[in-house]
C-alpha cells in the first residue's frame, strides 16, 4: 500500500536533504517516486496520514532518529548470493591463493564487505572459503560486514534468509552444504556464521571506527550514492585500512576518485585495485 496522497516537489527536496545529512546518499530528483513507497510503514507507525503531513512534522518537531529512520528507509539494500560471478571467481582464482601465501606465517585472513545490506556477499565469501581453501581450517578468518542500516546489520547477523533470497545466486550445493532449514527460511549454518560479524557503521562517519587492517575489502556500488568530496574521503579511509599488499574490489563500472593512490589490475575482464603507498 502506498501513501495517499502524494508530496511536493519542496517535500521530497526537504527529504532528499534529510537523507544527504544523515547519510551522504545523494538522491536524484527522478527517483522521487521512491519516498511514496518506501516511507509508507514509517508514516503509518508514525500515527501519520501521508507523505506531507511526515514532513511537517519533521520541520515542526526535529527528530534525529525520525531523520535516521528516513535515511535507513531509503538506503539501497539491493542485494543476493554471489552477486555479480566474476568477482567470485577472481577470488577464487587469483586473490585468495596469493593472499594465502602472502599470510601462510600468521595464518589469518581480514575481509570486509562495507555496505553489507543483509549479510549475502559476506556469507559468501565465507562459503567460497570453506569451500575451496581447506587448508584454511585452522586460520583465523573473519569476515567484516558493515551497513549504514541497524536493522539491515541485524538481519545480516542473523542469517536467516527467505525461500526468494537462497534462490538468487546460490549454488544448490552451497544451499545444501551450509544453510539449515527452518520452516520455510534457511538459516546459515553455525560455521560459516561464526566466520562472519556485522555492525552499524555510517562510511561517511570518518575516522572509521576500526582497530585492524583488511587483506581484501569488497566495496561494490557504493560510491555511485556520494557526492565527489564525500568519495574521496571515505576511499582516503579505505586506502588506510587496506593492508599494503591488500586488494580492493569495487563495482563494475566503478574506480577510486583519486587513481594516484591505486593501482588498477585486470585479470580475465575483472578488475581490482591495490593502494600505492609514497614515502
Amino acid at each position: 500500500m502506498t501513501l495517499a496522497s502524494h508530496g511536493s516537489s519542496a517535500d521530497y527536496g526537504f527529504l532528499r536533504q534529510v537523507v544527504l545529512g544523515r547519510s551522504q546518499n545523494v538522491l536524484d530528483p527522478s527517483r522521487d517516486f521512491m519516498f511514496e513507497t518506501k516511507l509508507t510503514r514509517l508514516v503509518r507507525n508514525h500515527g501519520l496520514s501521508d507523505l506531507r503531513e511526515l514532513v511537517e512534522h519533521m520541520k515542526r518537531t526535529p527528530d534525529a532518529r525520525l531523520e535516521s529512520a528516513v535515511a535507513d528507509a531509503m538506503t539501497v539494500n539491493e542485494t543476493s548470493f554471489f552477486r555479480d560471478s566474476r568477482p567470485f571467481e577472481l577470488l577464487r582464482a587469483e586473490l585468495l591463493p596469493r593472499m594465502i601465501a602472502a599470510r601462510a606465517r600468521n595464518r589469518s585472513l581480514h575481509l570486509w564487505s562495507a555496505a553489507c545490506s543483509t549479510g549475502q556477499e559476506a556469507y559468501s565469501m565465507a562459503m567460497l572459503i570453506r569451500e575451496n581453501f581447506p587448508l584454511l581450517a585452522g586460520w583465523k578468518i573473519h569476515v567484516e560486514g558493515s551497513d549504514i542500516s541497524k536493522s539491515v546489520a541485524e538481519r545480516a547477523k542473523a542469517g536467516v534468509y527467505e525461500r526468494i533470497e537462497v534462490n538468487r545466486g546460490l549454488p544448490a550445493k552451497y544451499l545444501a552444504r551450509y544453510f539449515d532449514r527452518a520452516g520455510e527460511r534457511w538459516e546459515v549454518k553455525p560455521e560459516i556464521r561464526a566466520m562472519c560479524r556485522f555492525r552499524q557503521m555510517n562510511l561517511c562517519d570518518i575516522p572509521l571506527p576500526f582497530s585492524h587492517r583488511f587483506d581484501l575489502i569488497l566495496m561494490r556500488n557504493v560510491m555511485l550514492y556520494f557526492g565527489p568530496a564525500v568519495r574521496r574521503a571515505v576511499m582516503a579511509e579505505v586506502h588506510r585500512f587496506l593492508a599494503p599488499d591488500g586488494m580492493l574490489i569495487m563495482g563494475a563500472s566503478e574506480q577510486p576518485p583519486e587513481m594516484g593512490m591505486w593501482k588498477a589490475e585486470i585479470i580475465k575482464g575483472a578488475c581490482f585495485f591495490r593502494p600505492v603507498h609514497r614515502s
